[in-house]
């Protein structure tokens, strides 16, 4: 990841809960800066593990009470460790396309006004999950990476490339340039998932906020808007759980495979 001339950083500095500070430690692409443990957690065998992988990589290891992780932790539900590591650095649109050069198309999620933490950290895990490259979000009106969502991403945020850009329309004319189709999910939309003809390409999913959905720019700048088929009562899915069933359409598609078992 390019991150020469970034002189920010996206957050995600504290690091809670068994998934996300293992994957923390694993994946090494930034710093972990000290780790505390409870001194009696019962669970044993998770922070047992990630104690042992820290220490043999040299991060320092203090063992605090359970009430003093719990009156440091910012989720709430720390599960008896907490790392503090240097922020996640942006990538660039450039950076995202090039993950896919030579291999296969293009895979971008881009959150036009996602701005609940949780749903964004569940996103990053799906998108870790599904394949996608990259995620792409604006830079006002997002969701910032909390320890909430580096919780609720369960790891992804080491390992799925977040490019911060100042205009969401703006960057999906850019990628429309570089020939990257745009898939707008919209429960109004005129095409259903099943049957959306532009997954095969380079191909950017788009998902607008959790209330407005799409913005009119973001709208107009996709080159389809497609909806997801419901047989139940209510109206609509939530942002995260729409997204984990496009973002698995895709993938199913490019794999060839035929839904179903």
């Amino acid at each position: 990841m390019k991150t020469a001339g970034r002189a920010y950083g996206l957050g995600g500095e504290q690091v809670e809960g068994h998934h996300a500070v293992h994957e923390l430690l694993v994946a090494g692409r930034r710093r972990t800066q000290r780790l505390w443990v409870a001194e009696a957690d019962p669970s044993g065998g998770p922070v047992e593990a990630i104690s042992r992988l820290a220490r043999e990589q040299g991060v320092p290891v203090q063992l605090k009470p359970a009430d003093v992780l719990l009156a440091t932790a910012r989720t709430g539900a720390p599960q008896g460790v907490i790392a503090w590591a240097d922020a996640v650095l942006p990538a660039s649109l450039e950076d995202l396309l090039d993950r896919s050069a030579g291999r296969e198309p293009a895979f971008l999620l881009v959150l036009d006004g996602v701005t609940d933490p949780g749903n964004f950290g569940s996103l990053l895990r799906t998108a870790a999950c599904a394949g996608v490259e990259g995620v792409v979000v604006g830079r006002h009106r997002s969701a910032p990476l909390t320890a909430a969502a580096v919780k609720a991403a369960a790891g992804a945020v080491e390992h799925v490339p977040i490019a911060s850009v100042s205009g969401v329309p703006a960057a999906l004319q850019r990628l429309s340039r570089d020939g990257v189709w745009l898939v707008g999910l919209d429960p109004l939309g005129e095409e259903d998932l099943w049957h959306a003809t532009l997954f095969d390409g380079p191909v950017a999913l788009v998902l607008g906020s959790e209330g407005k959905g799409l913005s009119r720019l973001a709208r107009e700048r996709c080159d389809a808007l497609v909806r997801i088929p419901q047989r139940g009562p209510l109206g609509s899915l939530n942002v995260a759980a729409a997204a984990a069933v496009a973002c698995f359409e895709v993938a199913r598609r490019r794999a060839g495979r035929e839904p179903g078992p």
